[in-house]
């Protein structure tokens, strides 16, 4: 067994070690054995990590494609630049995704979950993991559409969720949609029933209207801030209730633009345990900047931020450990930063290990060493 010592582990936030607390690993063959901690005034023997951090790599819950691709419009022809992404994502840090599929037209949304499905059957070592897909929509509100194509929007139904995901019911991990459209209970129920994670976004949904579907089963929040009413005084919105509820998963794009540094950074005080770090990129992620093609419309990439010609924005090209570097830079918190975008999004999925439990067992070659220097945080492969 060899050690390694003196190290910390993300912690989400008001847990009762916090980042003072120091840590040991035993790995035989570089796999991890053993994770216990230091009792406060000891030392113990191995190689000295001064402080740094070990986490398991990211996990991406929002993600709507790379390298040209754009997840709704993958087709067969895909599947060898698909695990081109698959790569690029591992080599940015990133274990696992859940394909976000933008609203579309039906039968390009089929087409895409068969062709995830196929890429998800044959993903080697060293490729991201292909989770669930993520559905944004169809069932949004018009007027909290954003970038969607409003030509494909879809009144909530049974019968309109079945036309869409009829046999890849298993292939679905999370569907976004507004909870305040008529027929939005009934779709609540269904996904709920058959497993799949339901979250807030797109959505003019009242402080009351958004409570009610917390207390039906939506278990998240799309975007925070974004496509939704804002925390106004006087209309507290959708993240007021998520907020008093304490167990609503928040998810936050930390690129400083979709939200204000300060925002960002007042949403994980206030919710620790419940912000989770998405990057919300889109097809042009892996290539350079410029114009690019999303659907039939232009995108415009600019300092990392996607908009559509008329000054939507649309998404990022950024790295979703990057939005963690920029957190941590903010915060001065680099611990939750950390966790929040490679232990938090387990616990969506239904993973509710331990930081130190989800690293028992992995290869210190897939998982990740972060080292805070000149306020700056920084990551590299722990072995």
């Amino acid at each position: 067994m060899r050690w390694l010592s003196n190290l910390r582990l993300p912690q989400a936030g008001r847990c009762r070690h916090g980042d003072g607390q120091r840590w040991r690993v035993g790995h035989c063959d570089g796999v991890i054995a053993v994770v216990e901690p230091i009792p406060a005034g000891s030392a113990a023997a191995g190689d000295d990590w001064n402080g740094d951090w070990l986490s398991p790599m990211g996990v991406d819950l929002q993600i709507n494609g790379g390298l040209g691709l754009a997840f709704p419009e993958l087709t067969a022809a895909d599947l060898p630049r698909l695990q081109d992404l698959q790569e690029l994502l591992w080599r940015d840090g990133v274990e696992a995704i859940c394909p976000t599929l933008v609203t579309c037209g039906v039968s390009a949304l089929r087409q895409a979950l068969a062709v995830l499905a196929e890429a998800r059957a044959h993903t080697q070592p060293q490729q991201c993991r292909l989770l669930g897909a993520h559905l944004e929509g169809p069932f949004l509100a018009p007027q909290r559409r954003g970038a969607h194509p409003e030509q494909h929007l879809a009144t909530p139904s049974l019968d309109a969720l079945r036309e869409r995901i009829s046999g890849f019911e298993a292939e679905i991990a999370l569907v976004t949609l507004a909870p305040e459209c008529d027929g939005a209970a009934a779709v609540i129920a269904e996904l709920r029933r058959l497993g799949i994670a339901v979250s807030l976004g797109h959505s003019g949904a009242s402080e009351a209207q958004a409570a009610a579907a917390y207390a039906a089963g939506v278990s998240m929040v799309t975007h925070a801030f974004n496509a939704m009413g804002g925390l106004q005084h006087r209309e507290p919105g959708p993240l007021a209730a998520a907020l008093l509820r304490g167990d609503v998963t928040l998810g936050l794009i930390a690129d400083g633009v979709h939200v204000a540094p300060s925002m960002a950074v007042l949403l994980q005080r206030l919710a620790p345990e419940q912000v989770v770090l998405v990057s919300d990129a889109l097809a042009p992620y892996g290539l350079g900047e410029g114009q690019h093609r999303w659907d039939e419309r232009l995108l415009i990439v600019a300092d990392g931020s996607c908009r559509l010609a008329d000054g939507t924005l649309a998404g990022v090209t950024l790295p979703l450990l990057e939005g963690v570097r920029r957190l941590a830079r903010w915060s001065a918190e680099p611990g939750r930063a950390i966790a929040a975008a490679t232990v938090l999004p387990r616990r969506v999925l239904g993973d509710q290990r331990s930081t130190a439990a989800l690293l028992q067992g992995q290869r210190l070659q897939n998982c990740l060493r972060w080292s805070h220097e000149r306020g700056e945080l920084g990551w590299q492969r722990a072995a």
